[in-house]
């Protein structure tokens, strides 16, 4: 009985060990996040205010990636799609509010995220 209570408990100590491994992991990946998420300023205001819709395609929002929606958007050329980023769009397929409804956001900003998801979605 005392066998089978030790080996539980040294099975215990050994997960809980992994779990903490793994945590580790997950921080470290975190970190990796928030420092690509630094250098492309882009990608983090994606990630912060545009995913709600670019990454689910609610209210028509053309995914992330999708290169058969964004391909149409893309060929109209960057001064379209800014301006329509910039200004809002309502298009047979969907609405764009301007700025995204994030309207503290400069038009600069507004640029570096547009230039990130096409880049994207290519």
């Amino acid at each position: 009985m005392k066998y089978v209570t030790i080996v539980l408990l040294c099975c215990s100590a050994l997960l809980c060990a992994c779990d903490r491994a793994n945590d580790a992991g997950s921080a470290i990946d975190a970190a990796k996040d928030s420092a690509s998420d630094a250098v492309n300023p882009g990608k983090s205001i994606y990630k912060s205010k545009c995913v709600a819709c670019h990454g689910t395609g609610a209210a028509g929002a053309p995914k992330l990636g999708d290169k058969t929606a964004w391909g149409t958007r893309i060929a109209q050329g960057n001064a379209v799609l800014l301006q329509h980023a910039i200004e809002g769009f309502k298009g047979d397929k969907g609405y764009m509010p301007p700025k995204g409804g994030y309207l503290s956001l400069s038009d600069e900003e507004i640029s570096i995220t547009v230039q990130y998801m096409v880049s994207q979605s290519r």
